[in-house]
């Protein structure tokens, strides 16, 4: 069997393993998980699985660092150790070193053998320097298990499903023969013919046999994944002349089970299985590509509906009532679907969330800062496209809030503040967005230090600016406030990639701030960026998609409201404010569709707001609004100025979607006129 094939299965599960550890290590640090002995169990188990999964295939380096970290997690577990900061500074470092082996097993890159090193130095330093006391502990505890006498006895045989479970009894082997001379005697009698075999069902069973200093637990845990797959025999005690098989029978059979329960499993595995996977098996793990397939699908599902819906209806809606009806239930039917489908791609926020506690433990721990990260909403859903493109966002925000905005214990103590800074990160629903907030309880923004390195750069502002003006400064490419260049700030770059990154995605930032409270930095964005609400347009005999989370108004100027500036930028008024007015025929090079003269129909106004300035879009018609499927123009054909993407409507036309943070950025400013 070529086990190659279920290497990315176990290099997923194994990297959701060490977020497991890693999470757990924090909650031990941090206080949370101390009373609670079941997350040093959690622990232990991502190690344990990860540790059998790397000895199945051959990950020799990967089997023997989670080796040492089971013997240190398995002394915390049994009390005799505990889990003070140096051995979680450890744990936490070999987890690092867990992952780069990973991804160079992964991707038949080199390993790390200096860090690999530093690893196994730290914990076995670990051990050796615990391991007088814990001794001495065990000897005078009169609950700790004594070597048994003899040699432990093991009857061993695999249920025939064992290999689809993804479970190998030679892995188990192996880990018994770790601790100690393993003596193997192999049971054949099940095994048919070799043209009757079947390779994925097991046949073979075991008699064993472990020296006596081996502790039961260790045995116990190298079945731990199995126990309700197998039929199990342990026993202790001075051998017997018989051989074992007398001495301890091997259950082949129900009749000669010493446990029946287990009997019944090994007799019916199907039955078992069954039971099992009723019981836990409420996911499955499907490749991304499957499920952006199946959504393609159903936006082509989607469009073909809507055009089936424009083209009845110039039908007869009596004659054709049967007909009408199968088409709005088609209808119905599809909007569900559609829904359903989006929905598998909808993962937790906590996805992001997730990583940021370790950072902040090191960044802070780096700076001499004292942080606590408290976040709220871990499981509102966002689109899976959305979360990967927005964690380099909070990254960069997550270590501004730490490096510039909360302060040094003494400053805080000082301030009258506790010494233990609060970040935050919360996520909520509001309508088709999400909102992410990531505020602190720190020095927050000063006014003043940002108009003078505004003003130092030669950054343009308005005369007597808002708050809200000069908070946007920040976002000015080279800007930064940062006295000293450090390897987490002063190269004026960050905030500037924030904005563009997030106004990606079709999103808007912006900040809010208070000195001496702190600063809070809002982020909405769409659930999704496969479906978007929009609004149709017309213009120059063609239709456009504009993003309807960027309209913020539509309305019919007068020519006195229009504004010609240096000869050929117009500008349009809009209550006390001018606002860029850009001709989207001219800028799609489409040809006009008004007459000229007194006789021409007066265009329509459409205030956008993008990348935190408004701007207005001339359009010939508004002809409603709809939901449309995004089509990635880019993929198919190359990147346009101004388009961000395209659709199919329903009469079978591509209306291009409007990129309305590309116009504002080649726009004229507003203060032009």
């Amino acid at each position: 069997m070529d086990i190659t094939r279920f290497h990315a299965a176990f290099f997923e599960e194994s990297r959701e393993g060490l977020d497991a550890m890693e999470s757990g290590l924090l909650s031990l640090e941090s206080g949370a998980g101390a009373a609670d002995g079941e997350t040093i169990n959690v622990i232990f188990r991502a190690a344990h699985s990860i540790k059998g999964g790397a000895a199945t295939f051959g990950f020799t380096s990967v089997t023997d660092l989670t080796h040492l970290l089971e013997t240190l997690l398995d002394e915390a577990r049994a009390g005799r150790r505990v889990l003070d900061p140096a051995a979680i500074g450890a744990l936490l470092a070999s987890v690092d070193v867990l992952r780069s082996l990973l991804a160079a097993c992964e991707h038949g890159s080199a390993i790390d053998a200096a860090a690999l090193a530093a690893a196994r130095a730290g914990l076995d330093a670990l051990l050796a320097g615990e391991a007088p006391a814990a001794s001495a502990a065990a000897g005078t505890d009169a609950g700790a298990p004594a070597p048994v006498q003899g040699d432990w006895r093991i009857a061993f045989a695999p249920a025939p499903s064992m290999f689809m479970t993804g479970n190998d009894p030679l892995r188990i082997l192996r880990e018994l023969a770790s601790h100690g001379e393993l003596g193997v005697e192999c049971i054949d009698e099940r095994l048919p013919a070799f043209s009757e075999m079947d390779p994925f069902e097991a046949y073979l069973a075991w008699n064993l046999t472990l020296p006596g200093s081996v502790p039961r637990e260790a045995i116990d845990e190298a079945f731990a994944w199995v126990a309700d797959e197998c039929t199990l025999g342990i026993e202790a005690g001075t051998l017997a002349p018989a051989p074992v098989v007398e001495a301890a029978p091997l259950p082949l059979a129900p009749a000669a089970a010493a446990a029946p329960v287990q009997a019944a499993a090994a007799a019916d595995p199907v039955a078992a299985v069954s039971r099992r996977s009723g019981d836990t098996d409420n996911s499955i793990r499907v490749a991304v590509s499957k499920v952006d397939a199946l959504i393609n699908l159903v936006g082509e599902l989607v469009i073909t509906q809507a055009m089936l819906r424009q083209r009845s209806e110039h039908l007869d809606p009596v004659a054709n009532e049967a007909l009408m009806s199968g088409l709005v239930q088609l209808e119905r039917n599809t909007r569900d679907l559609q829904e359903s489908v989006m929905g598998v791609r909808m993962l937790p926020v906590d996805f992001a969330f997730s990583r940021f506690p370790r950072m902040v433990r090191d960044i802070a721990a780096r700076l001499g800062k004292k942080v606590q990260l408290r976040t709220h909403g871990e499981a509102t859903e966002l689109d899976k496209g959305v979360i990967e493109k927005i964690v380099d966002p909070l990254v960069h925000l997550v270590r501004n809030a730490i490096d510039h905005g909360l302060e040094l214990p003494e400053e805080r103590r000082a301030a009258g503040k506790d010494e233990t800074g609060t970040l935050s990160l919360s996520a909520a629903h509001q309508g088709a967005n999400i909102v992410i907030e990531i505020g602190d309880d720190g020095r927050g923004l000063s006014r003043e230090r940002i108009l003078r390195k505004a003003a130092e750069r030669g950054i343009p502002m308005p005369d007597n600016p808002t708050d809200a003006q000069v908070w946007d400064l920040v976002f000015a490419p080279g800007f930064s406030t940062a006295d000293t260049l450090t390897d987490l700030s002063g190269r004026g770059v960050g905030m500037d990639v924030v904005r563009k990154n997030i106004a990606a995605l079709g999103g808007q930032v912006e900040i809010r701030s208070r000195a001496g409270h702190g600063t809070t930095v809002v982020i909405r964005l769409p659930l999704t960026m496969a479906i978007v609400d929009g609004m149709s347009v017309a213009v120059g005999g063609e239709v456009f998609i504009v993003p309807l989370s960027m309209v913020i108004e539509s309305l019919l100027p007068s020519p006195a409201d229009v504004r010609t500036i240096a000869g050929e930028a117009r500008v349009l008024r809009v209550r006390e404010d001018y606002l860029p007015l850009v001709d989207l025929a001219g800028q799609y090079g489409l040809p006009a569709s008004r007459a000229e003269g007194d006789e021409a129909p007066q265009r329509i106004a459409v205030v956008v707001e993008a990348d935190g300035r408004r701007l207005a879009l001339e359009v010939d018609e508004l002809l409603g609004q709809q939901q449309v499927v995004v089509k990635n123009l880019e993929s198919n054909y190359k990147r346009i100025a101004g388009v961000s993407g395209a659709t199919i409507l329903g009469d079978g036309r591509v209306a291009l979607i409007v990129d309305a943070g590309g116009l504002a950025q080649s726009a004229p400013l507003p203060a032009a006129a």
